[in-house]
């Protein structure tokens, strides 16, 4: 069975998925960034410098998770391009795939 025929038996599947991608895509990253400013604000209305120095840095890396899992889909769907571009049979079943995902 090539890519585009097993896409194609999974396209509402695919397509659900992607949706749920999607909103993974946007709520998790809003998600680490709203806890984050909470984290500081207790910190900055609590006065105390180390926590305040903490809830900065634990910022920071939420923020840093929020764009890596921002740009995942995005970096998987170069993955895909890639492999759909390469030119082999199944490269039209790769672009089903993508298509379907959504990504």
């Amino acid at each position: 069975m090539d890519a585009g025929t097993f896409c194609g038996n999974l396209q509402g599947l695919l397509t659900l998925i992607g949706y749920v991608i999607t909103a993974f895509k946007i709520v998790i990253p809003m998600l680490l960034i709203v806890f984050g400013m909470m984290d500081v604000g207790k910190a900055v209305v609590g006065s105390k410098d180390d926590e305040i120095k903490k809830s900065l840095k634990s910022f920071a890396m939420r923020a840093m998770a929020a764009v890596v899992i921002f740009f995942i889909p995005s970096i998987v769907g170069l993955i895909m391009s890639a492999v759909a571009n390469s030119g082999g049979k199944d490269a039209e079943g790769w672009t089903a795939c993508k298509t379907y995902l959504g990504l």
